[in-house]
Order: C-alpha cells, then structure tokens, then sequence
C-alpha cells in the first residue's frame, strides 16, 4: 500500500533519516518501550498509558489554566456505514497513530495531518455473536507489528507500515460465543489476550501467544475445574487444573459451561510481576441453578505470565446473581501507610463497591461503597466478601415460566462497567465514571445450547433520578472519601484520562469531550464530537507541543440493553470519527 509524503521539520527528518541507516529495529516497539511507556510522552504504546493501566499522563504543559485554549486540530472519519460503539483506545509510535473501529476494522493516521495510511477490515462471517454491539477496544504494538482481536475470536498481527497480514490465529469458535473485543497486550515478550462469551455459556479463558508468528504458548481457563497447558514444540503439556480440582464450588457440570470470560483484558504489574485479569458473569444467570461460590466466575485474578499459573484470587460477587461481572480493571498503584510502602491495586466493580487489594497476595484491604444505593448487599465483611440481602435475589422459578421478580441498585450494566478509571499520581486520586441505576430481575429456565444465549433471566433497566445517571466520581483509595462529582443526564460510558496538569478529561453519550480540575471538580473546558464519546482519551507530546485524541461514535451496551434508560438516548446520533486537540507552542510561552 503506497503511503503519502509527509512534511516533517528538519530535525524529525534527521532521525528518521539516521533510523533508516540503522534499519527498522529502532523504529520496532521493544519490551522496554513497553515498560518505559509513562516516561515517554512522545509515544504511547500500551493500552493504560502504562502497563499498571493509571491512564495518568506527566504533560504539563496543557493544564487547568490554559485549557481553554485547547483547539481541535484535525478530525478523521472511519467512513462507510459502520458508525457504530466506537470504543478504542489510540496508540502512538513515531508519528503514526493506530487505532480500531467498530466491525473489527484497523487504522493507521498521520498524526501530525489526520490523514489516512492504511486501513484494514477483517472478513467477518455472518454469524458472529458479540453480546454488547460490534466494538472493538483497541491494538497493541509489539516489534513492527500492529495485533488486535476481532468479533469472531481470532488474532490478527498486521504490518504496521502497510497494513498487510502477517498471520491470524482462531483463540476459539465463535459459533459457540466466543468473540474478542478488548485490546491485547504484550508482557515479556508474550501477547496475551481474554475472550468475551459468558452470555453464551463459553469457558473463560487467558492465552499467550508467540507475537512473531502466532503459535500458542500457553492458556489458562478461568472457569474451576478446567486444565491449563504450556506449548513446547507446539505439543500441548499440562500446567495443573484451574481451582485444583472440577466442581468444589460449581454443582453438577455446569462448570464446563461455566462462562467467566476475561473479555476486558488486563494490565501487568512489574513490580510483582504478575498479569492482573478480571472476569466476567458466571453462566447461566440464573444462580438457583449453580448453588456455590463458582470460582473464577465475577473475580480478580493475578497470574504468572510466564506460564499462566493462578497465583491468587479475589472474588467480588460469589455466587452472582445479577450479571455483576469482575472484569473492571484493577489498577496498581503504591501509597504509605503507617510509615509502611503498600503496593495495593484498586477496582471499582459493577456491584457498587471499590476495592483496595495488597497486590502481592490478593488480600483485602478495604472497601466501601462509591455510588449511592446498593440494595443486593448490605455491606462487605472483613474478608470483603459481600454481606447479601436475601430479599435482593431474582426468585427461583419453580412450576411457573419465571421466578419472583426483584429491582436491585446498582442495575447489571453496573455501577461501573468497562469504562476505565484513572489514577492521579499527584492527587492520589481515583476517577471514577459511574452510573446510578437499577432493574427489575427475574430468573427464568434454561438449558445450554452450543451457540445459543445462556441466560436464564431477564431484566428491565432504569433510571434512579430524574435529572441524571451519569456521575464522574474523584475518589480517594485510601479514606473512601469522595472528594467531588459531577452529574450527567445520560450514562457514562467512556474512559477517562488524567494528567499532571490537574486535569481529568471524559467524554459524554451527548458528544461532549470535557476536562475538569482534578482536584476541584470545576469543568474547564468542552468540546461537541458531533456523537456520543465512548472511547478512551490520551495525551502526547509531539514537535514541543502537546495533544489530546480522543475517538467519537454512539454505541455499545446501554442502547442495545438500556432498558428504560435507552429512552434517554434514543435520538443520540452514531458515528465514527477520531479528534485531536493541541495547544499552541505560542500559548505555552505565555505560561
């Protein structure tokens, strides 16, 4: 594919000039780029700007006081008819950006102009079985090589200068429900991935694969009871069974259809050196039919990446009865506490509470409560286990077609779904996109049918005020304190960024991207998109000046399951388009 000539000031010609004589290896992305990623704002090449998954950035030069000026600078369109949940994460690396769209689609950007280099859009069959809308939530970059999942579970490494396949690897069969819409991620020299599928009674389950050519290096199932294998010679040898042993906490075998998909990804922590996972809904959702706790189903796990081993676990919902999956990502971070270091890790789950874990062993810390009404558990007990309220559970259906119906806070869509908090280093403060609402429940029967949806419940969502959902939440870990918030009508359903020029930047279902003063919660700046931001933002610096993308197409899970609430976002527009912001060097020198 023939790339258009691109005008670079004398100095970045030099470099790119001296990188060509060098050959392509100082251009290729390194395990230590990867592990640098916070300290380089010229690039960003990790899904988290970090592999701790902070989403903090260290720029400065944009900050509370000279946000106002921020302007948009080029708009690219993902084009055709598929404007629809665009939810990526962009990616940086020499002056290209790369990023995905919905219906598994893979775009490379001039940075600098907005212009298109390459794009590819996988073949998908018509079949495909995603549960929350055709999205896809990013790439990751490893070597010359750009990899991303798609809807029908496979892994696709493509060129990065030309966009041209290298190899596709199938993780699983999408005819059974499994699908793949979170970013991967390289650790160690490995790519590692999850699959989505719990609504279609899949095995969960984490791989690592060989980024050169795609042979399969390890998996792990995160459903108890299944064997977890390394790959020598491509010859599968057993690592031990996930849990030990088959059905301690599943009834019958219903673990082998027990669901527990990692489908948001993880992030790495390297100072433990442990890949930190969450996983989804066990199957189906009816939990009268699965008496039990039903590990690894609605936990966080941390595991070895080098083989895939378990190392420990925290289950924030056993026994889930109400689709409150675990996969909301658990961020390290360190604080002091008594005169002591603590390396913690913290999760803001869709059940409603925020966790604080010791990250070297999974252990509770603490946790509280971080929206406002949470009627399935009164509160959690020393060992952060839930403590239930027995009247909150969807009845069992007996000689009738359902079971008793219940309305429960926070609603299965969660206090918190797969959008991203992010974590200030100099505040010491979470932010938090959280929505408050709740459902109607009832349990249904259900048998598993290979490929068919594996619920056994249905549900009708709504509101729990008239004048808002949407709360962008500033949390501190260590107190459980909220320290400001900041309403909005319609949910929230995209990532946030936060940098050290005291700012937090959203985006909202109403096309706004917005900023505000981290520590204050004063909104400083907007910005219309012209459709709903659900992607995730990011800040780089580029040429001595400093930029913020962000991606902007209505969709994903609320219009499609919003229930009641899909009401208030009915007449949202689609779309698809990739903004940049900049503020000027001449504003800079004013500071």
């Amino acid at each position: 594919m023939i790339h258009p000539a691109r005008r670079q000031p004398f100095a970045v010609n030099l470099l790119l000039s001296a990188m060509l004589l060098s050959g392509s290896a100082l251009a290729a992305v390194t395990d230590q780029e990867i592990l640098q990623d916070p300290k380089n704002p010229q690039q960003i090449v990790t899904n988290g700007l970090g592999v701790q998954g902070q989403r903090y950035s260290p720029l400065d030069a944009l900050n509370v006081d000279n946000v106002k000026d921020l302007r948009p600078v080029w708009a690219f369109s993902f084009g055709g008819e598929k404007q629809r949940g665009q939810q990526a994460q962009p990616m940086i690396k020499d002056g290209v950006m790369y990023l995905t769209g919905s219906y598994s689609r893979v775009f490379a950007v001039d940075a600098r102009t907005g212009k298109k280099l390459w794009q590819y859009d996988a073949r998908l069959p018509d079949d495909i079985r995603p549960c929350c809308d055709v999205i896809n939530r990013g790439v990751a970059l490893y070597g010359d090589l750009v990899f991303f999942g798609t809807l029908d579970a496979k892994l696709v490494a493509l060129n990065k200068d030309t966009g041209k396949v290298v190899w596709s690897k199938k993780v699983a069969d999408h005819k059974e429900g499994y699908s793949i819409s979170a970013a991967p991620m390289v650790v160690n020299g490995k790519l590692i991935t999850g699959v989505a599928g719990g609504e279609f009674g899949v095995v969960g389950q984490i791989s690592a694969f060989d980024p050169k050519n795609g042979a399969l290096l390890w998996t792990r199932p995160t459903v108890e009871g299944h064997m977890g294998y390394v790959y020598k010679d491509g010859k599968a040898v057993e690592n031990g069974i996930s849990g030990g042993e088959a059905g301690k906490t599943w009834p019958g075998d219903l673990w082998k259809t027990g669901g527990a998909a990692p489908w948001l990804g993880g992030y790495y922590d390297p100072e433990t050196n442990l890949l930190l996972f969450g996983t989804g809904n066990p199957a189906p959702w009816n939990s009268h039919l699965r008496p039990g706790d039903n590990l690894y189903s609605s936990s966080r796990l941390a595991l070895n990446p080098d083989d895939g081993t378990i190392k420990w676990h925290f289950q924030s919902t056993p026994h889930d009865g109400w689709d409150y999956d675990g996969v909301n990502e658990l961020i390290s971070f360190n604080y002091k506490e008594g005169g002591k270091d603590i390396k913690a890790a913290a999760t803001a789950d869709r059940n409603g509470f925020f966790y604080v874990l010791d990250r070297t062993n999974g252990k509770f810390i603490r946790g509280f409560p971080f929206v406002d009404k949470i009627t399935w558990a009164s509160g959690l007990d020393k060992d952060g286990r839930p403590i239930y309220v027995d009247s909150s559970r969807p009845g069992a259906p007996g000689s009738e077609a359902k079971g008793s119906s219940v309305f429960v806070a926070p609603a299965f869509l969660g206090a918190k779904n797969w959008m991203p908090m992010a974590y200030n280093q100099d505040t010491g403060l979470f932010y938090v996109p959280s929505n408050e609402w709740g459902m109607d429940i009832w349990n249904e029967g259900i048998a598993y049918k290979k490929g068919a949806a594996f619920l056994g419940a249905g549900f009708t969502i709504k509101p729990l005020n008239e004048d808002y959902i949407g709360v962008l939440r500033a949390i501190d870990p260590k107190t459980g304190k909220e320290v400001w918030r900041h309403k909005n009508f319609a949910p929230l359903w995209g990532g946030v960024l936060t940098t050290k020029g005291n700012l937090v930047f959203t985006g909202t279902p109403e096309g706004f991207l917005q900023a505000f003063n981290a520590k204050t919660g004063e909104k400083v700046w907007e910005f219309q998109t012209g459709s709903g931001v659900l992607g995730s933002p990011i800040t780089w610096e580029m040429d001595g000046e400093q930029y913020v993308s962000v991606v902007s197409g209505w969709g994903g899970a609320v219009p499609l399951w919003g229930g009641e609430v899909a009401k208030r976002v009915k007449d949202f527009n689609q779309g698809g388009m990739l903004w940049t912001f900049k503020l000027p060097k001449e504003l800079v020198a004013k500071r």
